[in-house]
């Protein structure tokens, strides 16, 4: 009996192992102007098997500086691309990397001239010839030119070489990549996402708001008196739009260029200090009629928080200058937006003592929130307040609509008490 159930725990473990998935290969494109980067990877076990019995016995990093040459060979003689027309692609390998699991491939791909990189045949049966279940992933990790939104569409699938499992005939894989290729797709990816960095950055809008408050403001004494114009407050706010929008977009260049780079953690704790800041200062004035100064400085800072994101992306050339540039233009459009959204309420409610109350309001809640946020990147745990700032900041349109009607319902009171005030004078 345990003869038998050793024969049947062999023969079981034995099925397992053969029904168990063999590790399959991956090549991730990254579509550049005037070719690919692809980056191919297979499974070191199954590459192995390729060598003489020889070299079986030994580590696997001797045996591929012995095999070298042979590696390269049998890669090529395996791989091949063909445009629309049939004609053949430039196949060059750039380097190789090998780990204990992995075998990786640095290769650039060319089209002849005139033929488009966007659409293309790739023939290729490395290890699926002598493996009939192994398959090759085809994945695009980068596509600048056709518009993509890396943070989205990160290796999107383009299709699975693989042996046909009743003939076991392998097909070519016909790719043809969405969208022409141009710099004006990328463009508009990086305008859309600085529109959406603006957007969805409560500390970038709580900033800049807490640094208004004082706009409609003279400083008097080490304190705020209202009697400000409406034209100075409009120049003032503008002012400080701009003169964020040309900090930030400064901090990109130069993080993009990998010039000026802060670690994350110490951006955001940065980032934190700058609301804290704006905020004493809107209580009580610490640097006065030099906000537009300001508003550039911390702008640096504010586009550290992007700058690293950025040069991560590898971009070069052309694709670095059009991301950047697109990214800032995406920034100061949306703080355009943001302007007009809140400027004409702001100065109407700054002309009445309510505004007094709004100032020392926004400014308690803009120094608990930024100590708060401190806390947060200092231990890596929120905290009640960080959660309750983050979920007043959440949705920034009904704030606007919060402004919109407090300034119409307070004008509105105003005007009235105005008018009973006049009648009561002339009766």
């Amino acid at each position: 009996m345990k003869k038998q159930s050793f024969i049947f725990l062999a023969l079981l473990l034995s099925f397992v192992s053969s029904a168990h998935a063999m590790p399959h290969s991956i090549m991730l494109l990254d579509i550049r102007k005037d070719g690919i980067h692809a980056k191919l990877s297979l499974p070191m076990k199954e590459f192995r098997m390729l060598h003489p019995v020889i070299d079986l016995q030994k580590e696997h990093k001797p045996a591929i500086k012995r095999k070298d040459g042979w590696m390269n060979d049998y890669l090529l003689d395996h791989l091949s691309i063909n445009d629309t027309e049939g004609n053949l692609w430039k196949i060059r390998i750039d380097n190789r990397h090998v780990s204990h699991n992995e075998l990786t491939y640095n290769l650039w791909l060319q089209p002849p001239v005139g033929s488009s990189l966007r659409d293309f045949t790739l023939n290729y049966d490395a290890l699926i010839h002598r493996f009939e279940e192994h398959k090759l992933f085809l994945k695009v990790s980068s596509d600048w030119y056709g518009g993509m939104k890396n943070q989205d569409e990160t290796n999107r699938d383009l299709g699975i070489l693989m042996a046909d499992p009743l003939t076991g005939d392998l097909k070519p894989l016909e790719v043809h990549l969405e969208h022409q290729g141009s710099s004006w797709n990328g463009f508009k990816v990086f305008v859309g996402l600085g529109m959406e960095q603006i957007k969805s950055g409560t500390d970038h809008l709580l900033f800049l708001v807490i640094l208004m408050l004082s706009t409609a403001l003279s400083a008097r004494n080490g304190r705020w008196t209202r009697g400000e114009g409406t034209t100075k407050i409009v120049g003032r706010v503008l002012k400080i739009g701009v003169a964020f929008t040309i900090g930030y977009s400064l901090s990109l260049i130069l993080g993009a260029a990998h010039w000026m780079m802060l670690p994350k953690r110490a951006a955001e704790i940065a980032i934190a200090l700058t609301i804290l800041a704006a905020a004493f200062h809107a209580l009580r004035p610490i640097f006065p009629r030099k906000e537009g100064l300001v508003a550039v400085i911390f702008g640096l800072i504010h586009g550290l928080g992007f700058a690293s994101a950025i040069a991560d992306l590898s971009l070069d050339g052309e694709r670095l200058l059009y991301s950047t540039l697109g990214f800032c233009i995406g920034v100061g459009l949306m703080l355009l937006f943001i302007l007009l959204c809140i400027v004409p309420w702001f100065v109407l409610v700054s002309k009445y003592t309510l505004y007094k109350g709004i100032r020392i309001g926004a400014s308690s809640f803009a120094i608990l929130a930024s100590l708060s946020w401190i806390v947060v990147h200092i231990t890596d745990e929120s905290n009640f307040i960080s959660d309750f700032a983050q979920l007043i900041l959440a949705d920034g349109k009904w704030l606007i609509a919060g402004l919109v009607f407090l300034a119409i319902f307070n004008e509105i009171y105003q005007q009235i008490q105005q008018r009973k005030t006049k009648s009561e004078t002339i009766g």
